[in-house]
């Protein structure tokens, strides 16, 4: 693009969430007992389910395009360009995640390492070496939350003007 720049929007890339262990207690009603309880085995109780939920969504918000390039939004929320990307809008979000469960489990999170964006017109972009600030043994604190944020490289090449967005699946199950 000679003699003239290009706007680039990014609109938020949305976070496709999958939950594993979903397992109800197993229960069982006394039959002894003169008022009928129901007796929770505490060994299916530990089986909660481990909820997601998205506070940010990750939003490369603008870019300044001249070209061939890439932008990084690190989890940290430090940014970077290089190449033919002149500009990453300062309104631009790492994602956010909450994981909520049993207190003190140890929890298993995967993220992908890229994804494709997509725009309206079949316009095609990769948000690669997606990155968190995840612990290397992450668990659930005493509250039972697990907080933690996710950003990337965005690739871009070519005629790319437009307004991109995609799915991140997160994959979260008790170890």
């Amino acid at each position: 693009m000679t003699g003239r720049f290009a706007l680039f929007c990014l609109a938020a890339v949305a976070v496709l969430a999958t939950l594993t262990v979903s397992v109800t207690p197993a229960a069982a009603q006394c039959r002894l007992c003169d008022t009928p309880e129901l007796i929770v085995d505490p060994v299916d109780k530990a089986e909660e389910r481990v909820q997601l939920s998205v506070e940010t969504m990750l939003d490369f918000d603008q870019l300044v395009v001249l070209g061939d390039g890439s932008a990084t939004l690190a989890a940290t929320g430090a940014r970077m360009t290089e190449g033919g990307i002149a500009a990453l809008s300062a309104r631009a979000m790492v994602g956010e995640v909450v994981i909520r469960g049993e207190a003190g489990r140890r929890i298993s999170i995967s993220l992908p390492s890229r994804i494709e964006l997509h725009n309206i017109e079949g316009g095609r972009i990769r948000l690669e070496s997606i990155e968190h600030d995840l612990p290397s043994q992450p668990e659930l604190d005493a509250n039972g939350e697990l907080r933690f944020r996710f950003g990337g490289r965005l690739e871009i090449s070519g005629a790319a003007e437009g307004d991109y967005r995609g799915d991140v699946p997160i994959v979260a199950e008790y170890r």
